[in-house]
């Protein structure tokens, strides 16, 4: 069969690779068509355009940009009447992604939504318009289930976190090896520093969170480069000899660091997952937090705090992101009794993402209701 897969973030280029790879488990033909990256390409999907073209932070960023993303609808619609996909597999990207549904539904085809808009957090009038354009809605949150069900009643299927099964997979550094291949400290604790996935969000997050390395002369500081932006971008950031550079290896960081500062997205997870004690870092530009603080309805932003509906992580948000607040719970974490409940907190908090197979529970529930239609 004919699949067609569009995500258009990093975050959905790994849980859309490994999407690929189950389909192709369960469907030996699985003939795949997608946008996304270089993990799903690797995967086995053709790739129809990389994330890195699409990839727009913020309010004024997207209008800015309306004419390239116009040009892309315009085209991807086109590119699906061509390829004719037995179903359409949207991963988050929900303002791309919701558009490209409404009109792939009123022309029949059988479209599967797989992690969730995050419609409980802001502008939840958009259940209307997945009810009608979503054939099924695969989510990853155990809470989800509930809001979709109870409060608006409509049928999901919860699968299961992908991260769960991505982190499994991923291989584990020996600590001595990638310190040496890195240029790392033999000696010195690590704290990474994840700053985000985008130009702009990286430039506003690198420089405060560098802000207390001086304080922390016992610990070095690793920057984890993401996969969309080349390394070069960096070099403006590592002035000091306390500050290193890993390419494109954060789960591999993760595993040997000993606490990390994190800019909030699905990295705060990750870094959960992987028992590591964070500081949870957000800002945004003036405006786009103005509109952001009116239409978000959360009390918290990280999906750690969130999933366990209390403060496990502190969540340092716009204003309050100061050198001085991130100085102080940065060193609470290091030593002390925050460092070990957050220990505790992130063990309750795999129990409830559910065990592995996410990919697998996906792949094969579209694959089932292909069938039926």
């Amino acid at each position: 069969m004919k699949y067609y897969i569009i995500a258009g973030e990093a975050s959905g280029d790994l849980h859309g690779s490994n999407l690929i790879k189950a389909l192709k488990i369960e469907d030996s033909n699985a003939d795949v068509r997608c946008w996304g990256g270089d993990l799903m390409q690797a995967a086995g999907g053709h790739l129809v355009k990389h994330y890195k073209e699409l990839a727009f932070m913020g309010f004024l960023e997207v209008l800015m940009n309306l004419n390239k993303i116009s040009k892309n609808i315009k085209f991807c619609k086109a590119d699906i009447l061509e390829f004719k996909p037995d179903a359409i597999i949207f991963i988050d990207y929900s303002g791309f992604n919701l558009r490209i549904a409404k009109w792939a539904k009123s022309n029949n085809f059988n479209t599967n939504y797989y992690i969730s808009p995050q419609i409980w957090a802001s502008r939840e009038g958009r259940i209307e318009s997945i009810k009608r354009d979503i054939n099924n809605m695969h989510v990853i949150l155990p809470f989800e289930k509930e809001f979709y069900e109870k409060k608006h009643g409509y049928s999901v299927n919860f699968v299961g976190h992908p991260l769960i099964d991505a982190i499994g997979n991923s291989p584990k550094p020996i600590d001595k090896n990638f310190r040496a291949s890195n240029n790392l400290d033999p000696d010195k604790p690590i704290i990474a520093l994840l700053p985000g996935s985008r130009k702009q969000e990286v430039e506003k997050m690198l420089e405060l969170m560098l802000s207390v390395v001086d304080d922390f002369e016992a610990y070095q500081f690793v920057i984890a480069g993401a996969p969309s932006l080349d390394n070069d971008f960096y070099n403006s950031f590592l002035n000091e000899k306390n500050i290193k550079f890993v390419s494109n290896q954060t789960y591999g960081l993760l595993s040997l660091s000993y606490a990390a500062l994190v800019t909030s997205g699905t990295a705060t997870l990750e870094t959960a997952l992987f028992k590591v004690p964070q500081v949870v870092c957000y800002r945004a530009n003036w405006i786009s937090y103005q509109i952001a603080k009116r239409i978000i309805t959360l009390d918290y932003i990280s999906l750690v705090n969130l999933i366990m509906d209390k403060e496990v992580v502190k969540e340092l948000i716009q204003n309050d992101l100061t050198t001085k607040n991130l100085k102080k719970e940065l060193q609470e974490i290091l030593v002390g009794p925050k460092r070990e409940q957050q220990f505790e907190a992130y063990f309750e908090l795999e129990k409830k993402l559910g065990g592995k197979g996410a990919s697998e529970n996906t792949a094969k529930s579209i694959i089932k209701n292909i069938a039926k239609n």
